[in-house]
């Protein structure tokens, strides 16, 4: 199995968790004397089932991201650092935005209010760290194809 395959696996498997999840919900309370639409023991063993297959997946996918090494980095340095960038061009974003806010004035003698920061300055690093995030997941996407994810 590929490692990008297992990522998708780990994807369905956490939201079929969720829906029966939400399916055991909706059977644990019933009438006295009536039935559950579907049998909630049948449904928690499918749910120990897919957290069972989620815990052996999520092991080696984290095991196959610390001992596979792309240009010198680990791909959990790599990630780490696409994680950081994307909280990065988040704040940039939110910066260039409140920069360009304007203030009204009713009058010419009231209080001006002004940028300290350059917003063609943040809005260029902003862009910058998209771009390299942007490389950062094409290289992950290009590797988890082509990785064999490390089992035991």
């Amino acid at each position: 199995m590929k490692l990008a395959e297992a990522l998708q696996e780990r994807a369905d498997l956490n939201r079929r968790i969720e829906e029966l999840r939400r399916r055991i919900g909706n059977n644990l309370l019933v009438q006295e004397g009536e039935t559950t639409p579907e049998d909630p023991e049948q449904l928690l063993k499918e749910l120990d089932e897919a957290i069972s297959r989620l815990e052996y997946l999520m092991a080696a996918i984290n095991l196959t991201n610390s001992r596979t090494r792309v240009n010198g980095r680990s791909l959990t340095e790599i990630i780490a650092r696409k994680d950081a960038l994307m909280i990065q061009v988040s704040a940039y974003r939110d910066f260039v935005y409140t920069s360009g806010q304007n203030t009204s004035r009713a009058r010419g003698t009231e209080i001006r209010i002004r940028p300290v920061l350059k917003t063609t300055e943040l809005q260029k690093k902003a862009d910058e760290t998209a771009k390299e995030i942007r490389n950062l997941d094409n290289l992950l996407q290009e590797t988890n194809w082509k990785t064999k994810l490390i089992e035991k």
